[in-house]
């Protein structure tokens, strides 16, 4: 009996194992002078005039001035120059967009009160359906009004804005240096990674249009944004400049 015991779960391990094998699809190592323009967009402006302050009353103005490639890394810089907050915001919408598998970034991000760096996935039908019907995957959030916070977040048409589906966890050394964020990413559930310590799992029991727009493709959104709903209100004004780095993204299905 207890061999046959060892010989079920032998086989049961190898099934997990089989179903947790991955290939890696796509990664962006920011190699080389400028970005890829035929991976990534820029979003321009303060989404004025129809989403102002990009709907959560931010104060930067995007460009695509704000960052530079060096060294292997994507580099953005938040600045605030005769009275203007820039900084810049890419995607990969109609470019690279991804169905499950684990989603991942290996992010430096900055400190101080106002500030507000990303790492996020919105859905490809969201120009179709518009937000929050097209679904919003947060992998990564800090505000440096909340020290070694990161917050990880679910919005769809059931819960959003201040949405329910989300944790905020303490991490004591994430303001120092590298760290890894990602998302595994089924037809069953959403677990969310801090460094490979799993932080937050989306996986609702009743799955509808209204809670889970997650059996589509999605696109990757890298931004740093200042004060804000969220980022906000206060801003401490010796933030600037504000320096996010990135070293990778990855992907693997």
């Amino acid at each position: 009996m207890k061999n046959i015991f060892k010989f079920l779960l032998f086989v049961t391990s190898i099934a997990f194992s089989q179903q947790k094998e991955r290939t890696l699809v796509w990664e962006e190592n920011f190699d080389g002078n400028q970005l890829d323009t035929a991976v990534w967009n820029f979003e321009l402006g303060n989404g004025c005039p129809h989403n102002c302050g990009w709907g959560n009353n931010e104060l930067q103005f995007y460009t695509d001035q704000n960052h530079r490639l060096e060294n292997g890394y994507l580099i953005i810089t938040a600045k605030k120059e005769n009275g203007r907050v820039t900084s810049t915001r890419i995607t990969t919408q109609g470019k690279k967009e991804f169905k499950y598998g684990r989603i991942e970034a290996r992010l430096d991000i900055p400190t101080g009160k106002g500030i507000w760096p990303a790492f996020w996935m919105l859905g490809s039908n969201i120009k179709e359906v518009g937000w929050p019907k097209s679904g919003e995957i947060d992998i990564m959030e800090y505000v440096g009004k909340l020290p070694k916070t990161i917050y990880n977040s679910i919005h769809t048409q059931s819960s959003h804005g201040n949405t329910i589906n989300n944790a905020k966890a303490i991490f004591e050394n994430v303001e120092e240096g590298f760290h890894t964020y990602a998302i595994d990413w089924t037809a069953e559930k959403i677990d969310f990674f801090v460094d490979d310590v799993l932080a937050y799992t989306y996986a609702p029991t009743d799955k509808t249009e209204a809670t889970w727009p997650f059996d589509q493709p999605f696109f990757v959104l890298i931004n740093m944004a200042v004060g804000g709903n969220f980022g906000g209100p206060e801003v401490d004004e010796s933030i600037y400049p504000s320096v996010y780095k990135i070293d990778y993204v990855k992907v693997w299905q």
